[in-house]
């Protein structure tokens, strides 16, 4: 877990936006605070976590991360919730049933004491859902934090796991076009980024260059870079067929930097089929890097001139934050979060096919000038909407409402 403090964001967000953290927090101070989710690494939500944990036990909380354990048949049900969620048809059967609650309820065993004493719950997306039930002499507030689009989700998969969120004392979802309709009140929380982690904060220019020359990259040539995890929804595939698109001057290269995650069981099979799509083209460089390659990330977002995202369905999206933080135009997906991020000859471009991201690629390399400007407008953008601070704002806040017993239906923070 990150050892950051408030106070070494003052440079970043300003000494007023700490203090009022601070002041926002005092009523909250020694509260205990349980997040939970499936993974410690690996994916967006655990990166989220290991930095606000550390910056609400500075805050005076009483704060800790608990990750359930489960094998692989559990695994292979939550990534089918998790793709039914984003409208995915899933064959989730009985073995997938089965294999869900003898995980819940091991977990449930082994945190029972624990979460049923806490002042709040907070249970990440589906993987840990089901332990509400299993906690019934629960003194504190229950939150379900819905990282996912479920807008539109698979019906069959999202009757099997409306009765196990409809319990909670209220939700957060990144976006209202996101949630469900559910029985308790429901929180808008965007996710964001930390500005001081080693994925995004400033490193030297020799850094960098050591990056591009380890990865065999070509600094005189443009560099087009998509980071994610091997996952279909993010379309690395199609990544690839919109870089086949563009004329070969002035000949980019494109990189596909990602990894797998614990709680993902088909990150493999992905990376397979993006070999498969790349060949033996040498300008398409495909990275399977650790979860710990933070400072390579970084690096390799700071090299490129434009950051791609071509997700046919993403919750938010924090590697577009990330890129935009480092003042790269974005070329994303018309879908999910990324279109609160992405605004069209602003920050970006908003695509829906292979075609279209190859003409808007092909625009920003024959217009540096504009290029740059996106660039720049995209980091103030991060800068004022998408850092932690803001992020832990909303959170105390939130539970400052719940503990009010404020009894809003939907609230954006």
């Amino acid at each position: 877990m990150t050892s950051q403090k408030l106070d070494d964001y003052k440079e970043v967000v300003g000494e007023e936006s700490i203090s009022q953290l601070y002041r926002l927090a005092e009523p909250l101070r020694g509260r205990s605070v349980v997040h939970v989710n499936s993974t410690r690494s690996g994916g967006g939500v655990a990166e989220i976590l290991d930095w606000l944990i550390a910056l609400m036990i500075d805050a005076g909380l009483e704060a800790s991360w608990e990750v359930i354990e489960g094998e692989a048949p559990f695994f292979t049900a939550t990534k089918k919730i998790h793709n039914a969620l984003q409208g995915f048809r899933e064959d989730f059967d009985k073995n997938d049933v089965l294999a869900y609650e003898e995980v819940q309820q091991k977990n449930a065993k082994m945190l029972r004491e624990k979460l049923e004493e806490a002042d709040f719950v907070f249970i990440h997306d589906p993987q840990p859902a089901g332990l509400l039930d299993l906690c019934p002499n629960r003194k504190g507030t229950w939150i379900w934090r819905c990282h996912i689009d479920a807008s539109r989700p698979h019906r069959p998969v999202w009757k099997f796991l409306e009765p196990k969120v409809e319990g909670y004392d209220a939700s957060i979802f990144s976006m209202p076009q996101f949630a469900r309709s559910l029985g308790h009140p429901q929180f808008l929380i965007a996710p964001s980024i930390d500005p001081l982690s080693e994925k995004n904060m400033s490193i030297p220019e020799s850094e960098v260059e050591e990056v591009i020359q380890r990865f065999e990259l070509d600094p005189d040539r443009p560099i087009l870079t998509q980071v994610s995890r091997f996952d279909r929804f993010k379309d690395p595939v199609g990544v690839i067929a919109a870089y086949r698109q563009l004329n070969r001057h002035p000949n980019p290269q494109l990189v596909l930097a990602g990894g797998g995650a614990a709680d993902d069981p088909e990150g493999a099979a992905v990376l397979a089929e993006v070999s498969n799509a790349a060949g033996d083209d040498p300008d398409i460089h495909i990275l399977d890097l650790p979860p710990d390659a933070h400072r390579t990330i970084n690096a390799l977002q700071r090299a490129s001139n434009i950051i791609i995202q071509k997700s046919t369905r993403e919750g938010f999206g924090l590697t577009v934050t990330e890129g935009m933080w480092k003042a790269k135009p974005v070329i994303g997906g018309n879908v999910g979060g990324i279109c609160l991020q992405v605004h069209n000859f602003h920050t970006g471009f908003l695509v829906n096919s292979p075609e279209g991201a190859a003409m808007r690629i092909r625009y920003l390399l024959e217009h540096p000038k504009i290029r740059n400007r996106m660039g720049g407008a995209a980091h103030i953008f991060v800068r004022d909407n998408f850092l932690l601070t803001r992020h832990l704002r909303e959170y105390l806040t939130l539970m400052l409402t719940m503990v009010s017993g404020n009894s809003c239906r939907v609230i954006d923070l």
